[in-house]
């Protein structure tokens, strides 16, 4: 459970700030190894990777009075572990050996952490005076994290189409770059599709185990 300040900002556990600041430092060593191995791409890519685990902070200090600054700290957290764990783990993975799957474990969390994020948002932008059950919620949340995972794809081809990376592993004479994009998004809806029902099921209360009398 969070605290909250005299402003009424959540104030983050201390094992929320240790795991933010061990991802900030993994990230950093990861792009300063790249760049010394002459991957300035992926140097660059940490630094932005950086910028992204300080987002609830942004938040924090330029939201003002708008529903941003109640954005829960936790997902601030998972969003740095996936950052940290796509970036050092899934790159370096797929830059320095053959192993085929990071994508998809990574796809498939982007959809859980899509449909989290959507999940705690509506209410926020909803306001007091209007309330949502969390069954209608979570396939709000669910649509919202779909947005977010086609949003990715076309962010990909566009750094396929104007800088030359392979991100897609697109090419024009074969349909790799398709054929990767849909299951792409098909993990990441499989990870939104679960999130959406535990999600669901949990504020429901069907999940818990009912006290015997």
């Amino acid at each position: 459970m969070s605290i909250r300040n005299s402003n009424s900002i959540p104030v983050k556990p201390k094992i929320h700030t240790a795991i933010w600041i061990f991802c900030r430092v993994a990230l950093l060593v990861w792009g300063i190894v790249e760049f010394f191995l002459g991957n300035t791409v992926q140097f660059l890519q940490s630094l932005f990777a950086i910028a992204f685990t300080h987002l609830w902070d942004m938040f924090q200090m330029w939201g003002g009075k708008s529903f941003i600054i109640k954005v829960p700290y936790y997902l601030q957290t998972e969003l740095n572990v996936f950052i940290c764990v796509g970036c050092v783990v899934g790159t370096s993975l797929n830059l320095h050996t053959d192993f085929e799957y990071m994508d998809i474990i990574l796809h498939t969390f982007a959809g859980v952490l899509s449909q989290s994020f959507m999940f705690e948002l509506i209410p926020l932008v909803n306001g007091r005076n209007r309330e949502t059950g969390p069954a209608m919620q979570a396939m709000f949340s669910f649509t919202g994290a779909i947005a977010i995972l086609v949003g990715w794809e076309i962010y990909e081809f566009t750094m396929d189409r104007l800088y030359g990376m392979f991100m897609q592993r697109s090419d024009l004479f074969s349909e790799v770059g398709l054929t990767d994009t849909m299951w792409d998004l098909i993990n990441g809806t499989i990870g939104a599709l679960c999130s959406m029902f535990i999600l669901a099921f949990s504020r429901n209360g069907k999940l818990r185990r009912e006290k015997k009398k």
